[in-house]
């Protein structure tokens, strides 16, 4: 058998890199659906903290509110600017911000009973659809990367 063409030889890198653009812009869809729940629910606990009489309740609603909001906007910005495009830095930004913020939603309201699983699952499920899916674009270019290294060495 001869050498395999050069044509041959690149192609399986570049379909193992489109698949990882396809998982990652998958991924950053997810995250987005993510943020635009968490959008909803910041109002939500704005919309509870406004009912709520002038008190100390009523700040720690208003700064829960304030965090949803926060932690919304810098998921869904990361996801329509880095994740969209496969990157590493956006894979860790978003691995960190809506990790923190359903972390602390499952242990402190999920888990204790104080919302009923569902809907209350639904957040952390896209959480943890764009988690695998942007994982997987990610290891997908990193393994084309590393592929088209070992073809061209």
């Amino acid at each position: 058998m001869g050498a395999m063409p050069a044509s041959s030889a690149l192609a399986a890198p570049q379909a193992m890199s489109n698949r990882g653009v396809v998982f990652a812009k998958l991924g950053a869809a997810s995250y987005l659906i993510w943020s635009i729940l968490h959008l909803k629910a910041a109002y939500s606990v704005y919309e509870l903290a406004a009912s709520a009489p002038v008190s100390m309740i009523q700040g720690r609603l208003l700064q829960d509110a304030g965090n949803l909001l926060a932690f919304s906007v810098a998921g869904g910005g990361t996801a329509i600017v880095l994740n969209w495009r496969n990157s590493s830095w956006g894979y860790w930004i978003n691995v960190g911000v809506i990790g923190v913020a359903d972390l602390g939603f499952i242990f402190f309201v999920l888990i204790p009973g104080h919302m009923a699983i569902w809907p209350g699952v639904v957040g952390p499920i896209f959480w943890l659809v764009g988690l695998i899916l942007t994982t997987l674009g990610i290891a997908a270019r990193n393994r084309a990367g590393k592929d088209h290294t070992e073809l061209t060495a």
